[in-house]
């Protein structure tokens, strides 16, 4: 069956959610809007769409490879892709391998420090409440999801973070830590959302300089450039 894009679903900050022709489905169109601090700081990064939806199909066609469940169907083109249609749970999933950003300033560790072990956490996926850190009592309490999801959720999160750092090691980056979402669709938790500079820090081994959207919140320039030279690690695609 030939998949057609249809009304708008959904507008977020990074991507536009369209249905199609067939209701199992989605559409998504990345743009190159970007946004940090909740919101409040708001910017264009050029072809950050284009970069984000070739880099995040990139790891979802790795992680599918290795057994991860995702949403992905396929890659339209340069700025599409085709999804399942997963109801997304409001919890955000950061896995930590390395003391940087908010975890930082919370719990005092220079960045950079090395976590002797990851660290998992939650977040209640809420613009208007500032995505606030939550535990699992707080999601049971919200109903946000069930226990079986949650361990299903911290399992996969943790298997991603295996794959990705170990993949990641031959592209010299290191993954210092990272946000996950995940969905249902018929019955089964997901991967969904995206996977790129957006989402992840990145590292270069031994630089250190970031590759992510720290170049952004940050002031620090060269902002496309470094997601440029992620897609070129990755695929080796220049564009």
């Amino acid at each position: 069956m030939d998949i057609q894009k249809q009304e708008l679903l959904y507008e977020g900050k990074a991507k536009k959610v369209y249905k199609t022709t067939d209701p199992d489905l989605y559409w998504v169109e990345y743009k190159d809007d970007a946004t940090a601090f909740d919101g409040k700081k708001k910017g264009t990064i050029m072809n950050k769409g284009i970069l984000n939806n070739k880099i995040s199909t990139h790891f979802f066609n790795l992680l599918e490879s290795k057994g991860i469940p995702t949403h992905l169907v396929k890659q339209v083109n340069d700025r599409e892709q085709i999804v399942k249609a997963a109801k997304i749970i409001m919890v955000e999933v950061v896995v930590r391998n390395i003391a940087a950003g908010s975890l930082s300033k919370r719990i005092g560790l220079p960045e950079g420090t090395m976590l002797p072990r990851t660290v998992l956490e939650f977040y209640y996926k809420d613009d208007a409440l500032g995505d606030p850190l939550i535990n699992e009592y707080h999601i049971y309490a919200l109903n946000l999801a069930t226990p079986e999801q949650v361990q299903t959720i911290s399992s996969i999160a943790l298997q991603v973070n295996d794959i990705l750092r170990e993949y990641l090691k031959d592209k010299k980056i290191d993954l210092i830590d990272f946000k996950l979402e995940f969905g249902i669709h018929k019955g089964e938790v997901i991967l969904a959302d995206e996977i790129s500079p957006d989402t992840c820090r990145f590292w270069d081994v031994e630089t250190k300089e970031k590759l992510d959207k720290d170049r952004f919140r940050r002031d620090l320039g060269n902002v496309e450039e470094a997601y440029r030279e992620v897609l070129r690690r990755l695929t080796g695609e220049s564009i």
